[in-house]
């Protein structure tokens, strides 16, 4: 829904310079968590009961999507 700035999946215009920065730091931050210019996400979308493998298939998907 782009919440709090979260890039909406398949839109590529906003996806594309995330896409740019590797699987490793896309899900690192969606483990963690991140604060950038365009919004934040909570650790784990927040759901802290998501696995590190759930977030990082759902941060596949997304990625998928939006190439």
């Amino acid at each position: 829904a782009g919440v709090a700035g979260a890039p909406m999946p398949g839109n590529k215009e906003d996806w594309g310079p995330r896409i740019a920065q590797g699987n490793d730091v896309l899900n690192q931050h969606a483990i963690d968590g991140y604060t950038g210019q365009k919004g934040m996400m909570p650790p784990r979308g927040g759901n802290a009961a998501l696995s590190d493998d759930e977030v990082k298939a759902a941060v596949q998907y997304m990625v998928a999507k939006s190439m």
